[in-house]
């Protein structure tokens, strides 16, 4: 039986960007597909007791630079830790990788090359035109995309699936789940590896 991922994230998350190319390695190494689902971690953050990074204590807001810092160099991964864009509003975006989802489409894909757009690239996630091209890259059509993520019935997807996030115990980017088993950050990939291999 086909093992999976379910990732929770938001696609302008720092921590999503760092452990998505390891996630999609691990997961083709186990033969375990990955359920891309985009969610609202602003609506998390106020049900689980989370803080948007703006209202977070200046010792939490250092330290966070600090760790991201150092998972550059530990990771050797060229990235700007103060992007032009951010924060930013991922809702184009995430409606878009939803859409993508529900039509069977590469959506892991196409949220790498968003997460890269806006911590590689220095892109504006949050412009539809922008959103657009990312998803004309990842060899999707955009602009059908675009349209097809507009129906109502993908925000209302999108909004189910933040409550869904919440009910499972997510509460912070990214979250993954195996069986019903959390794993928050990046930097419990490793603990994911395992659990697939058992």
């Amino acid at each position: 039986m086909t093992q999976s991922i379910d990732y929770y994230l938001t696609l302008v998350s720092p921590w999503s960007f760092l452990g998505h190319d390891r996630l999609v390695r691990i997961a083709s190494e186990a033969n375990a597909e990955i359920n891309v689902i985009p969610v609202n971690f602003g609506r998390v953050f106020s049900e689980t007791g989370g803080l948007p990074l703006a209202k977070r204590s200046a010792q939490r807001q250092s330290y966070r630079l600090m760790e991201l810092a150092r998972w550059k160099k530990g990771l050797g991964i060229d990235f700007n830790t103060h992007p032009a864009f951010f924060p930013a509003s991922d809702q184009i975006a995430a409606l878009m990788v939803t859409s993508a989802v529900e039509q069977g489409l590469d959506a892991v894909t196409l949220t790498g090359l968003y997460l890269k757009l806006v911590w590689v690239e220095e892109g504006n996630i949050a412009d539809e035109a922008t959103a657009i091209d990312v998803a004309n890259r990842a060899g999707l059509d955009g602009e059908a995309l675009f349209k097809a993520s507009q129906d109502p019935a993908i925000e209302a997807l999108y909004n189910a699936h933040t409550e869904q996030a919440i009910e499972r115990g997510a509460f912070g980017a990214p979250t993954y789940i195996i069986d019903d088993e959390i794993f928050w950050g990046q930097d419990r990939l490793n603990f994911v590896e395992k659990k697939l291999q058992e």
